[in-house]
């Protein structure tokens, strides 16, 4: 079973960093676009990161660019996103999930993704 497992979330004061992983089981990452999510409390859930299977490519939400890199760590079979200059606004549940293996380029959208990981709470402190 294509499986992820997202990890690394914590709490952490404005300012602050973390580096949060997106763990794969049942497949090999690096053969899959891997996209970041996240929800935030009342909000639909949103696109915050993506890479291309390649790795070549990546993408990022306007309100993150600058303060998130998002990265493959191939050993590890997981892809991370370093999230830096953290802001309240950054709150949320952060998911990771993939695309088909036909589609190899990033998507913005949801429904871009097939498989689902569930989410690390990442909490911003004032």
């Amino acid at each position: 079973d294509v499986q992820l497992q997202a990890s690394g979330g914590g709490l952490v004061q404005a300012g602050g960093s973390l580096r949060l992983s997106c763990a794969a089981s049942g497949f090999t990452s690096k053969d899959y676009a891997i996209g970041w999510f996240r929800q935030a409390p009342g909000k639909e859930r949103e696109w915050v990161s993506c890479i291309s299977r390649s790795g070549a490519s990546t993408d990022y939400a306007d309100s993150v660019k600058g303060r998130f890199t998002i990265s493959r760590d191939n050993a590890n079979n997981a892809v991370s996103l370093q999230v830096n200059s953290l802001k309240s606004e950054d709150t949320a549940v952060y998911y990771c999930a993939a695309r088909l293996f036909r589609y190899g380029g990033c998507g913005l959208r949801l429904s871009d993704y097939k498989y689902w990981g569930q989410g690390a709470q990442v909490t911003v402190s004032s």
